[in-house]
Formats: C-alpha cells, sequence, structure tokens
C-alpha cells in the first residue's frame, strides 16, 4: 500500500478538509486548520505531501510524523502543526479501515463507553446566556461553556467584573447546581483582571476557567492559581509536548485542552495526554471545528484514562452557513444522549465523509477571518 494522491477542500463555515488516496482504494480524511489561515495552511500541507509523502506507506504514522516535524530545522507552531495535525488524522484513518478497527483499538483500546460533551453557549459577545442555556439543558446537555466578557483593558473597571458576574450568574440561576458552566476568558484578560474575574466568579462555582491568559503569558498562571480554587484549564493555543511541559512541571493547570487539528494531530495528542496524566491533570481537547476533528478527539478521548470531557461545535456561533452534521453520510454518529456520546465502532475516524458534499460546499468563497475588536482608543484588543 502506496500513498498515491490528496486533495484539499476549504469548506464553510472556516473548515479545511483533507482526503488522502492509496493504491489499494482505502481514503483517509483529516482536518488541517487554523481558522483564519486556511490557505497558509492549505500551502504547508502541499509541501510536506509533494516533497515526501507521496509514495510512502501510510501505515509508518510514527515514523512519518517525525520526519515531518524534525525535516524542517525551524520547527512547532500553528501552521506546520496543524499542517502535520491534519495528515496524520487522515493516515491514523486508513490504518484503522486497514486493520477494520477504530483508531483508538489501535491505541490500547477503550477505556470507557461514552463521552461526556459539553455545548456552547452566548456567542463571541455573551448575550441571551439565561435563554441559551434553558434552550440547551432541555436538549439533554449537563455541560455548558460561555464566554463572561468582550473586550478587556489591562486593568478594567469594576463595571467590566460586574457584567461578567451578571452573565453567569444568569445562567447558574437558570440551570441549578446540576449543570456544569465553563467559562472562556479567550486570552482577552491581562494577569491582572484574570485574577480579579476569577476571584469574583468563584460564588457561581465554574467548572473550569479556559484560557485566564494567553500561552505567550504562561508564567502567569501559577499566581492566578494561588488566587481562586476555580480549576484552570489552558492549552489550545499550544502546539506540542514541548509547549505543554512547562506548565506541567508548574503544577498550576488541572485541566488541558490541545486541539487535535493544531497540536500535531492524534500521534501527539495521545503523548501530551499521557504526560498530563503523570501530573494528575485532566483532558478536555479544544474542537470548535468540523466532524473530522471531532472524531479525532473522540478517538482519543476513548483510550485515555484522564479524559474529563470534549468540546463540540453543533450550533456554535460559527457556524452560520454549515455545521457539524452536514458533511456526514450518517449524522447519527453524533447523536447526544444526556450530555453524552457514544464510541463510534466504525473502522478508522468512525465516520464517513459526504464527498459529493464537500466537493459542492467547495465549490464556495469562504476565506473567513477572526474579527479584529478596537478598545474606543483605538487600539487593537484581543478577541
Amino acid at each position: 500500500m502506496k500513498i498515491t494522491d490528496y486533495e484539499l477542500f476549504e469548506v464553510p463555515p472556516r473548515w479545511l478538509m483533507l482526503k488522502v488516496s492509496t493504491s489499494d482504494g482505502t481514503v483517509g480524511w483529516g482536518e488541517p486548520i487554523v481558522e483564519g489561515r486556511a490557505k497558509t495552511v492549505q500551502s504547508a500541507v502541499e509541501e510536506l505531501m509533494d516533497n515526501y509523502l507521496l509514495g510512502k506507506d501510510p501505515l509508518r504514522i510514527e515514523h512519518h510524523w517525525q520526519r515531518m516535524y524534525r525535516g524542517g530545522f525551524y520547527r512547532g507552531g500553528p501552521i506546520l502543526m496543524s499542517a502535520i495535525a491534519g495528515i496524520d488524522q487522515a493516515l491514523w484513518d486508513i490504518k484503522g479501515k486497514r486493520f477494520d478497527v477504530p483508531v483508538y483499538d489501535l491505541l490500547g483500546g477503550r477505556t470507557c463507553d461514552r463521552i461526556r460533551v459539553y455545548q456552547w453557549i452566548g456567542g463571541d459577545r455573551p448575550s441571551d446566556v439565561g435563554d441559551a442555556a434553558r434552550e440547551k439543558v432541555a436538549q439533554g446537555f449537563t455541560a455548558l461553556k460561555m464566554n463572561v466578557t468582550s473586550e478587556l483593558r489591562s486593568i478594567d473597571t469594576p463595571a467590566a467584573v460586574q457584567e461578567a458576574c451578571d452573565r453567569i450568574a444568569e445562567v447558574r440561576d437558570t440551570v441549578g447546581p446540576d449543570v456544569d458552566i465553563g467559562v472562556d476568558f479567550h486570552g482577552r484578560a491581562s494577569k491582572s483582571m484574570a485574577k480579579r474575574l476569577a476571584k469574583a466568579l468563584e460564588p457561581y462555582d465554574p467548572m473550569f476557567i479556559e484560557e485566564p491568559v494567553l500561552s505567550e503569558h504562561n508564567d502567569a498562571l501559577p499566581g492566578i492559581s494561588q488566587s481562586t480554587t476555580i480549576p484552570i484549564a489552558t492549552g489550545e493555543r499550544m502546539y506540542s509536548r514541548w509547549d505543554f511541559k512547562e506548565i506541567f512541571e508548574q503544577g498550576t493547570v488541572d485541566l488541558i485542552q490541545p486541539d487535535l487539528s493544531h497540536a500535531g494531530g492524534i500521534s501527539e495528542v495521545k503523548k501530551i495526554a499521557a504526560m498530563a496524566e503523570s501530573y494528575d491533570v485532566a483532558l478536555a481537547p479544544h474542537c470548535p471545528l468540523g466532524p473530522i476533528a471531532l472524531s479525532a478527539c473522540i478517538q482519543v478521548d476513548a483510550c485515555t484514562p484522564n479524559t474529563l470531557i470534549q468540546e463540540q461545535s453543533l450550533d456554535i456561533h460559527y457556524n452560520r452557513t454549515n455545521d457539524v452534521l452536514d458533511y456526514l453520510e450518517d449524522p447519527g454518529v453524533f447523536t447526544y444522549d444526556d450530555g453524552y456520546v457514544e464510541l463510534p465502532e466504525a473502522p478508522g475516524l468512525g465516520i464517513e465523509i459526504d464527498e459529493e458534499f464537500v466537493r459542492e460546499q467547495a465549490k464556495r468563497d469562504v476565506n473567513w477571518h477572526n474579527p479584529i475588536w478596537k478598545h474606543d482608543d483605538g487600539s487593537i484588543a484581543e478577541w
């Protein structure tokens, strides 16, 4: 078996899909994407495929991963690691199909029977959070995640802190104590504001605070952790086990959120998760993306004993034109029941992509870019 061909499809709302074909007719799918940088990642995938992978045995996944990563003098970062991630997903999909088993069976077998998932509410600038929380809990979800702020100054007003408290209070009052609420700071807060907000939000007992500061300020996490009893989560903008090494050694993070389409794919995130287990840190992969990325996440979740919960993007505020289930031959594979998703039993990633629909949607002009936010004085704010 040899890799004979590949195709890339940029599709709405903001995803890039990779199809890898082999000499025996087996096809694997991956999702290599940096949201807002799809064409840049596409070029990186083309470079890796054309210069190395075409003609190679797709089953030698670890060897290929090492070659793609170590084969250049400059390593890491979102573009290269996202390109590697999508290729890695596709190769695992091929290998699972080749041996007629789910990927998690190739990685040691499942450690659970189903995975808990959470649902986004409220949007980038959170609004109508109470109504959205009521709707999602009525659908069976037992965990929600929300932003609690919009733009934040490095030292903002008491009113900004109170607005954040009012938002989570509305959700907590709506859903009661039996529903978990994850709070995403989205890297919008300075270390000073992160500490203020964390202290103020404690009465509402969030499940975690996500990205209290940007990953380039991870040195601030010990001080933030010491200022609150709320569990700290981070990792969506960290791209390899070497990026995570420092925060494990700090001992200040309770939950890591590597992204299977950014952090080197299934191969790398499985290793990151094993590192986390040795530091008593739980796993909750980041995934505001499409069905291939979600399928890859679930494969890792299934065979990882420290998995806590899984993000999924059904009905997320980015999916205005197309949603996760639109690209699947069988949307029932992602049926959520009582806040859980059952493990897929089909081989490979466990899904069948509707290729005809993918090809049709790839004809559309996507070109998604994240919003650019500004403060009142015109300076650039964190989105």
